[in-house]
């Protein structure tokens, strides 16, 4: 039984009690009733375990046992009120009470009489109400109507037993020997197992022509769904039936044929599943496990379900490229040419791919590394996968790994399983129809595992070239060269990635674009290309630089191109609709006309300092979408005891740095000007503005440790040096990295004065040649020079 005041199938086996020997209060505690409705001489058993209900219960034990039980309008509700529950609802006894362990209690109630709630008097602890009973309608002796309505009951209840109908013997006898119309109807609504509104219903009924009416309405209604339901498990049994019978007139069939020595339909399939796996040329071992399943493919029911599995098996078996495999075309002019074409700068990047392609030129037969292209996205890191199959004349196929969590998604569920498959690697290999592709696997550091297995153990086979000339994948079931492969990965991240499935692979980072490099990508493949999307070609709007540059540094944060490249969309659909509405075109893309189109530019780049100021110092930082110059704010205020105070959601590195250089101003105050016990005398407050950003890194050490001396010395810092490099505090000065990244943020702002750690000269020489030519840089060695360039004079 269900929680709460849920009954079980009514009785009326115990008919002996009258309501005219049994005194009935005006006041009745409330029992709500769910999924069941009770009739007057019927005997329900209940199970309680709602609180409020069995309070009513223990009332009525401690009364004259009676108890009026009303049923829900809505079963789904734990706690109803007076408004959810039918007014009209019947007296009962409570014939038996169980106590259970758990609280409930298992109860027994007989119907006495149907009453109206009149309203309800009571709802705490327990609902109770006013009720008035309601007299039964005086019977008709000679009413021909209200006869034939009671034979018309009893012929009905015979009928649903009949058809299966779960009433007992008892309840039949008792139909049969009743003479009052009125009992009758009662009795058969209480056993037909009605829904709730259709039993209110009868309950509610206050005549007994139209009671005994709706309760032969009802038992018509079950007599037909009875038959219906009858004529149903009537035509599946004969369906069954039919089946084996055909299935053992087909087996005889075949035992006649191979008796006579005919040629079975099958056998033509086989064969042509013969011919099709000499075409393929299978190597010796999967041509054996081949053979063995055409076998059993011929002694199968060709309706079989194992016949359908073995079928698919072999179509998969006969796809796959065996030793079909394209001619790799080595020419290093030609491979250049095509890196050029798809992707611009990389340099180091093309250089290692030629490099493999030198080796496979010399050496055919060469194990080559798994590359990996670890970076932002938007990069191209993808787009060098596909540039690396078109210059080897090769297919590329690509799998997304990110959220495979299933080791069956790379090695293939068994064949004993319904809708088995094989793994990814197999159906790639089918869709690139050669057997040395250049496979790219996506996202491989958003590869999880869970109870079902471990994606990059099982990838472990699949990238050793010492182990994937035998792969196996479990659906197959044969191994399956996977050497000739060229599998190349993508990451956003390396730190996610399983560590012996990191040492795999040979790692190529792609650290993002400079503000240079973006608008040359975007003047030679992003436009062109949004031009043509967009349906421009006849117009051909021209992005001026200084447009590009407006797109890059005001409408996109990004280390990659992506959402440059939905910028130059945006900026081409708006000239599309101009074009659409037969409206004047411009041919000339401005960062005027940009900032029109597109409206305000969400991104404000840090602005430099216009004078040299005291407490301030100008850093240079990196971050994941490229460099940016950043602001250092020393302030001091008068103290009993020095402190120091860190703000700007400083990381614990740059929290350290900060440390180390007050421990450096300190040591040396003298040496730069700073009065004695200074630091015992003041507060000194250090902040980096933009506070809602995160800041972490050791390079911020001498920024950090100018922006000290000049508050504490109250000399100024140059507004036009910029500076990067870690500190120790020994007042060495340690090499950083981002350098690329930093000093073209410097430059942008303006600033041509650039201080960098001496051991970062190699770094300097990777930038462009025009920003080495625009730069003037100060290598220094210890903190000391740092201090002597940018801590102006005391005059």
């Amino acid at each position: 039984m269900k929680n709460g005041e849920s009954g079980g199938e009514p009785r009326s086996d115990v008919l002996e009690l009258e309501t005219d020997i049994v005194q009935i209060a005006d006041e009745l505690p409330v029992l709500p009733l769910r999924d069941a409705v009770l009739f007057p001489y019927a005997i329900l058993p209940l199970s309680v375990d709602r609180e409020a209900s069995s309070l009513a219960v223990d009332g009525a034990l401690s009364g004259d046992r009676a108890i009026l039980l009303l049923s829900q309008r809505d079963g789904q509700i734990s706690e109803p009120g007076g408004d959810d529950l039918y007014s009209v609802g019947c007296v009962g006894t409570i014939m038996r009470a169980v106590k259970l362990p758990d609280g409930s209690q298992r109860i027994l109630v007989q119907g006495l009489s149907r009453a109206h709630a009149d309203y309800f008097t009571n709802t705490q602890p327990y609902l109770t109400a006013r009720i008035r009973l309601i007299e039964e309608p005086a019977i008709v002796s000679d009413g021909l109507e209200i006869e034939a309505a009671v034979r018309t009951i009893r012929t009905g209840l015979e009928q649903i037993q009949n058809l299966g109908k779960g009433i007992s013997p008892e309840i039949m006898v008792l139909a049969a020997d009743l003479e009052d119309p009125i009992r009758l109807a009662d009795l058969a609504a209480a056993n037909l197992g009605l829904p709730v509104a259709d039993a209110q219903e009868v309950l509610e009924t206050a005549t007994i022509e139209a009671r005994l009416e709706r309760v032969h309405t009802l038992l018509e209604r079950e007599i037909a769904l009875l038959e219906l339901q009858e004529r149903i498990s009537t035509r599946v049994r004969n369906e069954m039936d039919r089946g084996q019978r055909e299935y053992l007139l087909r087996q005889q069939m075949r035992t006649i044929q191979m008796e006579l020595g005919e040629i079975d339909d099958s056998e033509g399939e086989v064969q042509e599943y013969r011919e099709r796996g000499d075409k393929v040329e299978l190597p010796p071992a999967a041509r054996k496990e081949f053979d063995t399943q055409l076998r059993r493919l011929a002694t199968m029911h060709p309706d079989s379900a194992e016949a359908s599995v073995v079928r698919t098996w072999l179509d998969w078996m006969t796809t796959l490229p065996w030793q079909k495999a394209t001619k790799d075309t080595l020419d290093i002019a030609a491979a250049r040419t095509i890196l050029d074409e798809d992707h611009y700068d990389l340099d180091r990047v093309k250089q290692r791919i030629v490099e493999f392609l030198a080796v496979r030129q010399l050496q055919p037969e060469s194990k080559g590394p798994i590359l990996c292209f670890a970076g932002p996205p938007g990069v191209g890191k993808t787009s060098l996968g596909r540039s690396i199959a078109r210059a080897m004349g090769r297919s590329f196929v690509r799998t997304s790994m990110g959220g495979v969590r299933d080791e069956a998604e790379i090695r293939g569920h068994r064949r004993t399983y319904v809708g088995a498959l094989p793994g990814r690697v197999i159906q790639c290999l089918q869709q690139a129809d050669s057997i040395n592709p250049v496979f790219m696997l996506d996202e491989v550091d958003k590869i999880g595992s869970d109870f079902r297995g471990d994606p990059s153990s099982a990838l472990l086979e699949v990238l050793d070239p010492e182990q994937n000339h035998t792969f196996r994948d479990h659906y197959l079931g044969v191994d399956i060269d996977l050497s000739r492969v060229l599998f190349i990965t993508t990451a956003n991240v390396t730190d996610t990635i399983q560590p012996a499935f990191l040492d795999r692979m040979e790692v190529i980072r792609l650290e993002g674009y400079t503000e240079e490099e973006k608008i040359e990508i975007a003047r030679r493949h992003l436009t062109p290309r949004q031009i043509r999307e967009n349906g421009l070609t006849d117009v051909r709007p021209t992005f001026t630089t200084k447009a590009l540059h407006e797109l890059v540094d005001g409408y996109t944060r990004e280390a990659g191109v992506r959402n440059l490249e939905r910028r130059i969309g945006a900026v081409c659909r708006k000239i599309a609709v101009l074009a659409a509405e037969n409206r004047r075109r411009p041919r000339r893309i401005t960062p005027s006309l940009v900032n029109k189109l597109l409206g305000p530019r969400p991104y404000l780049a840090e602005e430099r300092l216009q004078e040299n100021r005291i407490g301030v110092a100008t850093g240079l930082a990196y971050t994941p979408v490229g460099g940016d110059i950043l602001l250092v704010e020393a302030a001091a205020s008068a103290t009993d005891k020095g402190d120091l105070r860190l703000t700007g959601s400083l990381g614990e590195v740059m929290k350290e740095s900060a440390t180390a250089a007050v421990t450096f101003a300190r040591a040396h105050a003298g040496e730069h000007g700073i009065p004695d016990n200074w630091f015992d005398r003041h507060l000194l407050h250090i902040h980096v503005p933009a506070g809602g950003v995160p800041k972490d890194g050791p390079s911020a050490g001498v920024t950090l440790l100018a922006a000290i001396v000049s508050a504490a010395s109250g000399r100024p810092v140059r507004h036009d040096i910029a500076m990067t490099g870690e500190l120790t505090l020994r007042g060495d000065v340690l090499p950083v990295g981002g350098v690329k990244e930093k000093v073209l943020a410097a430059l942008r702002a303006g600033i041509r004065r650039i201080v960098l750690p001496a051991t970062n000269k190699r770094d300097f020489l990777e930038l462009p040649p025009n920003a080495r030519r625009q730069a003037k840089v100060h290598y220094v060695h210890k903190a000391e020079d740092v201090l002597n360039l940018v801590i102006v004079k005391a005059k």
